[in-house]
């Protein structure tokens, strides 16, 4: 692969003509197909993913790959279109921001898309989380739960209707479980939901690394993702220490725009985030205090704009040869030109709005 090119995946699936492939309606219910990198071909199965994005122009993918014959370790990845996000970088951004804050993260690398024969344009390659993720890093087996609605907010309540919840688990799925059951999911929001002030740090300490907590918080805070606090991440039950850890996903609404790519104004997520877990933490001044350790850290090392700024360029750099021929790009090039100065001007007034709000967490 030539210097700044991205790697090229040819998608070929049993579908005739270019416009059975641009009216988008070919992968409603999973398709066998193969899919070809470099030197390599793999037999695939292939899906629209999400919900409301299957309405864009630009679809998302499921590949999924036989255990006999896995994607260089993986038996299931994800295609994202980015739709929404001028950049297109924003969801790698933020998911290599957490993994350098020490967050356990899922991997993203941009790739060209082509099916049978057809440009996609760029693509997001996102890492599944689950058994494999755990192996790949040489962690202790463990579960793996999906926050995967708005009532994943660690409440009794949803958040939008303030109506009970029919279960504490609603809103998760299981995305791997050795038992096949939410039972260690089930202990740990019943800790927060049940326990009194008193007894709760004793009680949340050995269900929950704390100290990667207040990474993944400040991560979400400083990128400022609304959903992110009450769901798009997944925890995942450690085997060997019984804690929990929580991981991001779905990062392509923050650095300064929303779920539809319009501005989200630097102050609109406060500096405690929002979840009824975190309220429950930061009622505790020792854990306001390793919290504001933790921002303190992420304000002055790692979201700046010397940290960031070669980072940005480089991801724009290795993009935009490729996204002038997209065809079904939702911005300007124009506008894309201008996202790495805006996003580095938000983390500039962001950064500066957070230090501001340090003293909150005294």
């Amino acid at each position: 692969m030539s210097k700044g090119m991205l790697p090229e995946y040819r998608l070929s699936v049993p579908i005739k003509g270019a416009k059975s492939i641009e009216k988008g309606r070919w992968a409603s219910q999973p398709v066998k197909g193969t899919l070809k990198t470099e030197n390599q071909s793999y037999e695939t199965t292939v899906k629209y993913r999400g919900a409301h994005i299957r309405k864009f122009p630009k679809k998302s993918y499921d590949f999924v790959f036989p255990s006999s014959r896995m994607f260089t370790g993986a038996k299931r990845i994800h295609m994202n279109a980015e739709y929404n996000d001028p950049s297109l970088m924003r969801n790698k951004l933020s998911l290599d921001f957490f993994r350098d804050i020490g967050v356990l993260s899922p991997e993203a690398n941009h790739v060209t898309l082509y099916i049978n024969g057809f440009y996609q344009g760029v693509y997001l390659q996102l890492e599944s989380v689950d058994q494999l993720f755990l192996k790949k890093r040489g962690l202790p087996d463990g579960s793996i739960y999906y926050a995967i609605s708005e009532n994943a907010n660690f409440s009794k309540y949803n958040p939008t209707t303030g109506k009970a919840k029919r279960s504490v688990t609603s809103g998760y799925e299981i995305k791997y479980d050795p038992e096949h059951s939410f039972h260690h999911l089930r202990k740990l929001l019943n800790c927060v939901l049940t326990s009194t002030d008193k007894e709760f740090p004793s009680k949340i300490e050995p269900l929950l690394n704390l100290e990667s907590y207040f990474r993944w918080l400040g991560g979400a805070v400083c990128t400022q993702n609304f959903d992110g606090f009450i769901h798009n991440y997944s925890l995942y039950k450690n085997g060997e220490t019984g804690q929990f850890e929580i991981m991001p996903w779905d990062y392509d609404a923050t650095w300064g725009r929303d779920i539809h790519g319009d501005v989200m104004e630097n102050k609109y997520v406060p500096i405690e985030g929002y979840n009824t877990l975190t309220a429950r933490l930061l009622l505790h001044g020792n854990y306001r205090r390793q919290y504001r350790h933790v921002m303190e850290q992420l304000l002055e090392e790692a979201f700046t704009i010397e940290s960031m700024e070669w980072k940005i360029e480089k991801l724009y750099a290795s993009i935009r040869p490729h996204i002038i021929k997209d065809p079904y790009k939702h911005y300007s090039l124009s506008k894309f030109d201008k996202e790495p100065e805006y996003i580095l001007a938000f983390i500039k007034k962001r950064n500066k709005y957070l230090k501001k709000r340090l003293h909150r967490l005294q």
